[in-house]
């Protein structure tokens, strides 16, 4: 048994050195793509391939580089199974090599404003995009992140980005947004984006929630990253009825029961 439909699981693949969460793990093509098969295994419905890494303070790389680290490994999933591949990157042209490599996603951290070309790329294409919120850049965003009401100022920010992309003539059925929980936000924003997630998709977008891992998890728990992946099913349960669209998680099959098993608790009558 799955998770109630409308929730699709995205499995994390880090092909960086310096990630969060599994820093060089995966950086190697064929430890990344047993990583796919693992996830897959376990009931992802998505794989999410990323080249360079968004953690706090982390350094940009070349687009040469990032393309040198997902190219071969979206290639390589994609001669073993047709899951729904996306591409975690800021750059146009990463992004668009990508998708010739067999990529049907792009998740763009900045959502789209990073890289004027990614706007053409969009357009030009028929790909679901995921925007997400950040507050300032990786490098820059937690940095005293400050808000007067977190949650409103996100909902406007959607609101103008959206807005942006009706009128530049995307069509808004293709876009998903991501609050950016861990981007340019303290522990309490975190909670109350989490606690309001419903504020989220009343503007009718899907959602996706890529809290996995994160650091206001071991803020709360004092739990180390690598030890997360409980706390982080936790949260999936606590949010699987706040109009969640897709989970972005490194432990699919745990996040996975925890859905079954609230899905579970919620049915009985």
């Amino acid at each position: 048994m799955k998770p109630a439909p409308e929730i699709k699981l995205m499995g994390i693949i880090n092909v960086t050195p310096d990630s969060f969460s599994d820093a060089g793990l995966y950086r190697d093509t064929d430890a990344a793509v047993d990583l796919a098969l693992r996830l897959i295994a376990d009931g992802a419905d998505i794989l999410d391939i990323g080249g360079e890494s968004t953690r706090p303070y982390a350094a940009p790389v070349s687009v040469d580089e990032e393309l040198s680290r997902v190219i071969p490994v979206i290639s390589a999933i994609r001669t073993l199974s047709d899951i729904p591949v996306s591409i975690d990157t800021m750059k146009a042209e990463v992004a668009r090599e990508a998708l010739s490599a067999g990529a049907t996603i792009i998740n763009d951290v900045s959502a789209l404003r990073h890289d004027p070309s990614m706007l053409d790329l969009v357009k030009n294409t028929d790909v679901t995009v995921i925007i997400m919120h950040m507050k300032g850049t990786p490098g820059t965003m937690q940095d005293n992140p400050a808000y007067t009401d977190v949650v409103g100022e996100i909902v406007s920010f959607f609101e103008e980005r959206l807005t942006w992309l009706d009128s530049a003539g995307v069509d808004l059925e293709r876009i998903v947004i991501d609050p950016g929980i861990g981007f340019g936000k303290t522990l309490n924003h975190n909670l109350l984006i989490l606690k309001h997630l419903e504020k989220l998709s009343s503007l009718g977008q899907p959602v996706l929630l890529g809290h996995s891992r994160k650091r206001f998890l071991g803020e709360i728990t004092g739990i180390d990253t690598a030890d997360r992946d409980l706390v982080t099913a936790v949260v999936s349960s606590l949010c699987r009825e706040k109009g969640v669209a897709i989970m972005r998680v490194h432990d699919v099959a745990a996040t996975r029961y925890a859905l079954q098993v609230s899905e579970a608790v919620s049915q009985a009558h």
